[in-house]
């Protein structure tokens, strides 16, 4: 099955992945100003996510078939690569593999190596909205407070909901297989993998996602790689700092 996308503009191709929970929607205005740099911009709702397809397996082989075979039905080569958390994750693992569709590589604030499992609060407070009762936004959003204190993280999660019928809401992901899966999503990055082109690490100045040590580990596997920090951003750089952002990834794929 084919990953839903929505393209914008025209010229080489910018593929975007988005995070754990997100959608490509969520990339839609930056999306829309790297259109206007020249680039036919691609962004993907990886399976079990936005309006992509639902499927029981879920892990970073399958999400980096998934996009070999979006790629190959849209006949894209020589591909501006560019991943958020989960997605660049995705990113990393697919241009180790398919090095040769891929021009540039972009990660922001993920690292190659394991991460715990730190989603919960998230997944729980996900589950306890009853959409045979909740048929506002609002009254979704007061459930998810008990969970999610972060104002900002809930508007996000709650990009996910839709009305499925009138009158009735419910959730864009396939929240049991992401609940089951969860484990999967902080997997490293397989020992031998390496990609040895142009590489950017964006990481947001207030977030812990990549350290020092994490600079030796990225070195290991992308030998090219540049390691930018954007100013006044934490896990979601490019929403807190979307200048910052659009600067850093224009000057790298420009250059």
């Amino acid at each position: 099955m084919l990953l839903h996308s929505n393209i914008i503009g025209s010229g080489k191709p910018f593929v975007i992945l988005h995070g754990f929970l997100g959608m490509g929607d969520n990339w839609k205005t930056l999306g829309s100003q790297f259109s206007e740099q020249g680039f036919q911009v691609h962004l993907v709702d990886q399976r079990n996510h936005g309006r992509s397809f639902h499927d029981d397996e879920f892990n970073y082989e399958v999400l980096v078939e998934d996009l070999k075979h979006y790629c190959d039905a849209y006949k894209l080569s020589e591909i501006v690569l560019l991943g958020h958390s989960m997605g660049g994750k995705t990113a990393m693992l697919f241009a180790t593999l398919y090095p040769k569709i891929v021009s540039k590589l972009l990660v922001a604030d993920i690292s190659p190596r394991f991460y715990p499992i730190h989603h919960d609060a998230i997944l729980n407070g996900l589950s306890e909205l009853d959409f045979d009762t909740i048929k506002t936004r609002g009254e979704a959003d007061k459930i998810l407070s008990n969970y999610v204190s972060d104002f900002g993280t809930r508007q996000f999660l709650l990009k996910n909901l839709y009305w499925v019928v009138k009158g009735q809401l419910g959730l864009r992901i396939n929240l049991e297989v992401l609940k089951n899966e969860v484990g999967e999503i902080g997997e490293s990055l397989p020992s031998f993998a390496m990609f040895d082109k142009e590489t950017l690490f964006l990481r947001g100045d207030r977030s812990e996602y990549i350290g020092v040590d994490d600079e030796r580990i990225i070195s290991n596997h992308f030998p090219k790689a540049e390691i930018a920090t954007i100013s006044n951003a934490g896990h979601w750089l490019h929403a807190e700092n979307p200048k910052g952002f659009l600067e850093a990834v224009i000057n790298f794929v420009n250059s």
